[in-house]
């Protein structure tokens, strides 16, 4: 018997391909080594290293933290707006695409965490924003 192996392969800046029991997945990163931002699966997480000077992050989080009362989502490297998929007031449930963003062209799509109303839209289609910019809220 043989342990499932993963292969992961730089394909751009920022850009891998992670190969693990016969799925590929597109992973995006970004930041300095010490503050890194990845971008897997419409979720965002951060990898802050514990500044000791190994190689190993001290901890992985989801870049949001408990849930606020209103919630964002926000870009999470620069990129260009393609396509805005809710609307003030819509409901939306939790894991589906709200906004489609274009980066290093390779679409991102951004996802609820949870079922929620859209309180807020602030970007519009073509425009580009920049990390971390709030482009919807949540509540």
């Amino acid at each position: 018997m043989t342990s499932p192996r993963t292969r992961i392969t730089r394909i751009g800046d920022g850009m891998y391909r992670v190969e693990h029991e016969d799925q590929n997945e597109l992973v995006y990163a970004a930041g300095p080594p010490d503050n890194r931002w990845v971008f897997w699966k419409g979720r965002v997480f951060q990898i802050a290293g514990n500044g000791a000077g190994d190689s190993g992050p001290d901890k992985v989080r989801p870049a949001s933290g408990a849930r606020p009362a209103t919630e964002s989502l926000t870009a999470p490297m620069p990129a260009r707006v393609s396509r805005i998929l809710v609307q003030p007031g819509a409901a939306i449930k939790k894991g589906a695409t709200a906004i489609v963003l274009e980066a290093m062209k390779m679409e991102l799509p951004v996802r609820a965490l949870a079922d929620a109303i859209v309180v807020a839209v602030h970007c519009r289609e073509g425009e580009m924003v920049q990390a971390d910019a709030v482009l919807i809220e949540l509540k």
